[in-house]
């Protein structure tokens, strides 16, 4: 790797500039709003295959090799393809990487993915960890897919995660701790257990009645049940520098049984007063283990992993439009506005 170059995740300019030399190819034209500030939206292919346990490739084996060994029937996603909750599937990507040297990869679900309790996981070829690209990486893409609350319907070209391009290994700029608001009023969602299937690619077309239960803490305390998912946000507003982007990594198992946040990559602009988006709070997916956990109004949940871009990217997060931009809490874009 050049030493002119500097380390840090690559901005949309630089993504634009990998398409632009094949780097990055697609089974379809790229679509006019897939690059983000700092991150490319992945597609669903073609096919999706119902397996019957999660996998990894382990080094010198395909993706396409260990598939043999565990998929159960194959689905149609150019026709729309119902995916079951408590079922796993691993679906194909319409992106192709050809990575240049010194530039890796790491996947996260989008935030709209992670706020209907959908575990999506990246595979590729040769690589026995879930989600990061190794440097230089040539082949295909594919995507692990577990709904776990709600069915849901995909088809191809439905965007479940995004991928980060990083140069090089730059030092992490900060950590910052988030605690979950549960002050008066409605604090949080939880997801009912018999609802009907949430379409990924419909806005604003599903009743949030259907799926969720209003909560209301008692005296700023909220008791997480056991398997159950919720939505809450954070008590502190977010905000990410316009040259950075940040990872929100769940907490530590010795502060407290439970898991928060799925999704958990915030594009630069994010919160900021350049892109419109002061206030913005971070929405928080949570999940109890084993144990029922009593939280309590201001408990820090979570952590916020700052890194350095590149370059300021060209456009920022919340420019133009965005579903979460000066978000308070909210769920995913599929459900219309709690009171409407």
């Amino acid at each position: 790797m050049s030493e002119h170059l500097p380390e840090g995740i690559l901005p949309c300019q630089s993504i634009d500039d990998l398409i632009a030399t094949g780097a990055l190819t697609a089974v379809t034209a790229f679509d006019a709003d897939q690059v983000q500030p700092a991150s490319l939206d992945l597609r669903l292919g073609a096919r999706a295959w119902r397996i019957r346990a999660s996998f990894l490739p382990r080094p010198g084996r395909t993706v396409a090799d260990r598939m043999a060994d565990v998929a159960m029937h194959e689905l149609d996603l150019t026709r729309g393809a119902v995916l079951e909750k408590g079922c796993v599937y691993i679906a194909e990507v319409q992106e192709r990487l050809a990575l240049p040297r010194g530039v890796s990869a790491r996947a996260n679900p989008k935030s709209s993915t992670g706020r209907v309790d959908v575990f999506v996981r990246l595979l590729t070829d040769h690589q026995p960890a879930f989600d990061d690209v190794a440097e230089g990486y040539t082949g295909p893409c594919y995507i692990e897919i577990a709904p776990q609350t709600f069915s849901i319907l995909v088809r191809s070209g439905t965007r479940l995660n995004q991928l980060r391009l990083k140069r090089g290994a730059p030092p992490k700029l900060a950590t910052r701790s988030v605690g979950v608001d549960l002050s008066d009023g409605i604090a949080g969602f939880r997801a009912r257990r018999h609802a009907g299937v949430v379409d990924m690619d419909k806005v604003d077309g599903h009743d949030p009645h259907n799926f969720w239960e209003p909560l209301v803490p008692n005296r700023g305390e909220l008791l997480l049940d056991p398997g159950e998912f919720y939505i809450l946000a954070s008590k502190e507003a977010v905000e990410i520098p316009v040259l950075e982007a940040a990872e929100m990594t769940p907490i530590d198992p010795s502060v407290g049984e439970f898991r928060v946040h799925y999704a958990g990559f915030f594009d630069p602009g994010f919160g900021t007063a350049e892109a419109g988006g002061v206030g913005s709070r971070g929405v928080l997916e949570v999940r109890s283990h084993e144990t029922p956990f009593l939280l309590e109004d201001g408990q820090v949940v979570a952590r916020l992993i700052y890194e350095p871009l590149t370059a300021k990217p060209s456009r920022l997060y919340g420019e133009g439009g965005s579903h979460y931009q000066r978000q308070g809490l909210k769920l995913s874009k599929h459900f219309r506005d709690w009171g409407v």
